[in-house]
C-alpha cells in the first residue's frame, strides 16, 4: 500500500506520524518498552498532544524478536490469532548501557538506541540485518479523498473495504534492505521468485496461477541475508517491497497496532527452521502418497466402470499407481458438499473401493469444500443449528456463485466444526484414505461469526480452521503420519496439514513456469511440500507440454494427474507405441519408476522436512545463500538436500540451468560434472537434468510396483562425489515409519569405507560415475577402492 508522492511528499489527504524520538524506555525482566514520539521533545509544552506509538520488544522463542507496535491500546481487535508456539517463560537477555538497550534472543538481538534520534537494529551473531531509522515505524490517517482516490487508482490495487465518511487509520512498519539483498515468500506468489519491486498483498483469492492473486497467503517474508518477518496478523497485511521505499520493505495494516516477529538465522533455511518452531512444523504425509496420483479430471463423465478403465489401462502399461482421487461429481450435481455418494453413478461404492483399495492396493481421495449447497441433505440441518455463516440482519449467508443457495460452514461454532469432521469420518469408514481440500479463497467480510470474529481478519484465517478440521478428522481415522489432503487455500500454519497444490493452471509451458515459482514462493514460506496439476488444469496440453510436465510432476514432492473438462491418461495424448519410444505413456512410465526408485531418498527427506520445518522441494538460494548466482533462481530447485532439478520449459527441449562449485553426478546420464557454472542442454523426452549434490549417498531403491516397500533390499547405494577426507551419511527410513538404518561413507585417499548395520539383506554399492562397484558386506563393512 502506497502512501508516498516521491521522496518528499505523501499523497493528498495522507497523514503520517513516524517514530521520530525514543522518548521513554522502559526495560522489564523480559522486554524493553519504547514510548516513541513523532517530534523531537525540546520541552514541556511539545508533549501536549500528539501522535505517540508504544512499541514493545521481547521474546517468546529462541532467535525470534517480538515486536508490537501500538497507537491506541483501547481500540477493539476481534482478529482470531495465529496458533502458535510461544514459551511465555522464555527469558531473553537484556543489557543497557548510556547509548542503547539490547535484548537478545539466542544469536538475534535488537538495539534501540537512547537519545534524539529514532535508531532500532536487528543483529545476527553481531552481523548486521536490517533495522529502522528515519521513516521507519508510523501511524497514518488517510481522509475521505485519499482513500477513494487510491481505491480507485491503477497504481494500488487495495483491498479493504474503506469507510468514506471518516479518516482512516493504519500502523506501519519500514525495514531496511542492503545493497543485493533479495526477498521471498509472501505464500504461493505466481510472479516473479524475487519480490524486490512489488507490492504483495496476502488476500486470499481464487485467482489462477496467471494472476497476481493467490491461493495461498501468508504473512511473511524471507530474506537472502538470513533473517524472516513474520506478521503476527492474521488478517491482510499490505507489502511494498523496495517498491515505494527502494531501500525498504514497508507493512501496513488498518486499525491501531501491528505485530511482527524478526527471525534470526545462519542462513535462510535455518530461517526456516526456526520459523516453522514457531508456526508449526510439517505434518508427515504417509509414503504412499509420494508415489503416482491419478483423478477423474473435474466435470469429465465417470462412474465405477471409467474409473476402472483408468486404473487398468495403467496396469497394463506398465505404470505404477498409488493413488486415485475422485473429484467433484462423486457427489451429485448441485449437493456439494453433501458428504455422499451419487448413488445412481456408483451404485456400490462401498464395494468399489473395497476393490480398488484390496484388489488394486490404491489410496482413495475424494473432494470436498466448505460450502453446503442448498439442495445438499446436509443443508436443512446446518440451516436450524445454526452451522452457517449469518449476515448482519441475521439470516444465512447465500450465495449462487459456484453451487446455487450455498451457504459456508461457520468453523468457529464448536458444533459446527464437530459436525463437518463428522462428515470426514463418514468417508473414512467407507474407505476414503485422503481428502482433497478445495476452495476456502472467497470467503465473504460482509458476514457475521458465531464466537464474534473480525469477518475481515477471518477471510484469510478461514482455511486454517477448514483445513485443521479436516485433517484431523481424518488423521483420527487413518492414524498419526498417514493422513494427507490435496489442499488449494492456505494461510501461515497451514503447513501443518500437508499437501497442497499449486490450483488452476493452463496446459502450456508459461503456466509450468508460474506453478514453480508459485511452489517455491510457498516453501519459501514454511510449507515443506508442494504438487501441481500435471499436465495443467485448464484446456488439454499438447503431447510436448503434458510429456514435460509429467517430468516436473514426478520430480516434485507429490505427483496428480488431474484436468478440468478432459482426462490426465497418457494414451489420451500419445499411445503406447514401440515405434514411438519417447511416447506419453513411455514418458509417464519412466519418470514414475524413477521416482519409485528414488523413494529411499525421498522418503527420508520427507522425515527430515517433518522434523525441521525445511521445505523438501526449495528455492536454490536455501541451499547455496554463498553462492550470488543462486540468489535469483527460479526455474530450477532442489528435491531434497541433494538432488537439483531443472525442468524443461521449451518446445525444443532446449534448458539452461546453473550448477554450483563440485563435482555433480547426472543422475540420468551417468556423467560427472564440475560445477559452478552455467550449462545449456537439449533433452528428450525421457530427459530432464537431474544432478545429485557432491559428498552425497544416494539409495535407489529395488522399486516394482508399491513405492512402499524395504528400501534396502536390492538397493542400488551409489556414492556421489565424494571428497578425499570426507565423511557423508544418508538415513533409510521404513515406509510405514521410524528410522531403519544410517548408512556412513569415509574416502580416504583411493578408498571409500562403507559402514552400516549388519544386515542379511542384498544390495550393491557402487562409485557414481565410475564401474567400481561392489556387493555389499553383511557384517557392516564394505570398502570400495577407486
Amino acid at each position: 500500500m502506497k502512501f508516498a508522492d516521491g521522496f518528499w511528499l505523501n499523497r493528498r489527504g495522507v497523514t503520517v506520524d513516524y517514530a521520530v524520538q525514543p522518548f521513554d524506555i522502559r526495560v522489564t525482566a523480559n522486554s524493553i518498552r519504547v514510548l516513541a514520539a513523532s517530534q523531537k521533545i525540546f520541552n514541556r509544552a511539545m508533549t501536549l498532544g500528539g501522535v505517540t506509538l508504544e512499541i514493545t520488544y521481547t521474546s517468546t522463542l529462541e532467535n525470534t524478536i517480538k515486536v508490537q507496535i501500538v497507537h491506541h491500546k483501547g481500540a477493539v481487535n476481534r482478529e482470531p490469532k495465529f496458533e502458535l508456539c510461544e514459551d511465555s517463560s522464555f527469558q531473553p537477555v537484556i543489557t543497557e548501557t548510556d547509548d542503547a538497550v539490547t535484548l537478545i534472543s539466542g544469536k538475534t538481538a535488537v538495539t534501540v538506541r537512547k537519545g534524539e534520534n529514532w535508531d532500532v537494529q536487528f543483529s545476527y551473531d553481531s552481523r548486521h540485518l536490517t533495522g529502522g531509522g528515519w521513516r521507519a515505524a508510523s501511524y497514518i490517517q488517510e481522509n475521505a479523498y485519499a482513500a477513494e482516490n487510491r481505491r480507485r487508482s491503477a497504481m494500488d490495487n487495495s483491498f479493504w473495504a474503506l469507510p468514506s465518511d471518516k479518516r482512516t487509520a493504519y500502523v506501519r512498519e519500514q525495514l531496511t534492505l542492503s545493497v543485493g539483498e533479495y526477498i521471498y515468500g509472501f505464500g504461493e506468489k505466481f510472479t516473479p521468485f524475487v519480490k524486490n519491486g512489488q507490492t504483495v498483498e496476502t488476500r486470499n483469492a481464487d485467482g489462477g496461477t496467471c494472476s497476481d492473486q493467490s491461493y495461498k497467503c501468508v504473512p511473511f517474508y524471507l530474506s537472502s541475508r538470513g533473517y524472516g518477518v513474520f506478521a503476527n496478523q492474521t488478517g491482510a497485511v499490505s507489502y511494498e517491497v523496495a517498491s515505494d521505499t527502494v531501500s525498504k520493505v514497508s507493512m501496513t495494516v488498518p486499525g491501531e497496532s501491528l505485530a511482527y516477529f524478526l527471525i534470526g538465522g545462519k542462513n535462510p533455511a535455518d530461517v526456516l527452521r526456526v520459523y516453522t518452531d514457531l508456526t508449526g512444523k510439517p505434518a508427515l504425509p504417509p509414503a504412499k502418497s509420494l508415489g503416482l496420483w491419478l483423478s477423474t479430471s473435474f466435470t469429465t463423465d465417470y462412474n465405477e466402470k471409467t474409473v476402472c478403465s483408468f486404473i487398468d489401462g495403467m496396469h497394463q502399461r506398465g505404470i505404477p499407481l498409488q493413488m486415485f482421487h475422485f473429484d467433484c461429481f462423486w457427489m451429485k450435481a448441485y449437493t456439494w458438499t453433501s458428504f455422499t455418494w451419487d448413488e445412481e453413478m456408483f451404485p456400490d461404492h462401498k464395494g468399489m473401493l473395497a476393490r480398488l483399495r484390496n484388489e488394486k492396493n490404491l489410496g482413495i481421495c475424494v473432494w470436498i469444500n466448505p460450502y453446503i449447497a442448498q439442495e445438499s441433505v446436509l443443508f436443512d440441518e446446518g440451516m436450524e443449528k445454526g452451522y452457517f455463516l449469518r449476515t448482519k440482519n441475521g439470516s444465512i449467508f447465500q450465495t449462487d456463485m459456484w453451487q446455487p443457495g450455498m451457504a459456508i460452514v461457520d468453523f468457529t461454532n464448536p458444533a459446527a466444526y464437530a459436525w463437518f469432521a463428522d462428515g470426514i469420518r463418514k468417508l473414512c469408514a467407507d474407505g476414503v484414505t485422503a481428502i482433497k481440500t478445495d476452495f476456502g479463497e472467497r470467503i465473504p467480510t460482509d458476514v457475521v461469526y458465531y464466537d464474534g470474529s473480525d469477518p475481515a481478519a477471518m477471510h484469510n484465517y478461514y482455511t486454517y480452521l477448514y483445513n485443521k478440521c479436516v485433517f484431523e478428522a481424518l488423521e483420527s481415522c487413518v492414524g498419526k503420519d498417514k493422513a494427507v489432503l490435496f489442499a488449494r487455500s492456505a494461510t501461515a500454519g497451514c503447513q501443518k496439514f500437508p499437501v497442497h497444490w499449486g490450483g488452476d493452471c493452463a496446459a502450456e509451458y508459461s503456466a509450468m513456469a508460474e506453478t514453480l515459482r508459485g511452489g517455491l514462493s510457498l516453501c519459501a514460506s514454511g510449507f515443506g511440500f508442494f504438487s501441481h496439476d500435471i499436465g495443467g488444469f485448464e484446456q488439454t496440453a499438447s503431447a510436448d507440454v503434458y510429456k514435460r510436465w509429467v517430468a516436473f510432476g514426478l520430480m516434485s514432492t507429490h505427483s496428480r494427474l488431474h484436468g478440468s473438462t478432459s482426462y490426465r491418461v497418457p494414451w489420451a495424448y500419445e499411445e503406447d507405441d514401440p515405434a514411438n519410444p519417447e511416447n506419453a505413456c513411455a514418458v509417464l512410465r519412466f519418470f514414475t519408476k524413477l521416482k519409485g526408485r528414488l523413494m529411499p531418498y525421498l522418503w527420508a527427506q520427507a522425515n527430515k522436512t517433518h522434523q525441521t520445518g525445511i521445505p523438501m522441494m526449495r528455492a536454490m538460494v536455501l541451499d547455496f545463500a554463498d553462492d550470488p548466482a543462486c540468489h535469483t533462481l527460479d526455474r530450477q530447485y532442489m528435491l531434497g538436500d541433494s538432488l537439483l532439478c531443472a525442468p524443461v520449459f521449451d518446445e525444443n527441449g532446449t534448458v539452461q540451468f546453473y550448477l554450483p562449485a563440485g563435482e555433480w553426478f547426472d543422475l540420468l546420464g551417468g556423467e560427472i560434472v564440475r560445477g559452478e557454472r552455467w550449462i545449456t542442454r537439449t533433452c528428450n523426452y525421457l530427459q530432464m537434468p537431474l544432478y545429485v549434490k557432491p559428498d552425497t549417498i544416494l539409495v535407489l531403491g529395488g522399486f516394482r510396483e508399491d513405492v512402499c516397500y524395504d528400501y534396502l533390499e536390492n538397493a542400488e547405494v551409489l556414492l556421489c562425489g565424494l571428497r578425499d577426507g570426507s565423511t557423508v551419511s544418508a538415513d533409510l527410513y521404513r515406509a510405514e515409519g521410524g528410522l531403519d538404518l544410517t548408512i556412513t561413507a569415509k574416502r580416504e585417499g583411493s578408498r571409500i569405507t562403507v559402514t552400516y548395520p549388519p544386515t542379511s539383506r542384498r544390495f550393491r554399492i557402487t562409485a557414481a560415475g565410475t564401474s567400481v562397484t561392489a556387493d555389499a558386506d553383511p557384517s557392516g563393512i564394505t570398502v570400495i577402492d577407486l
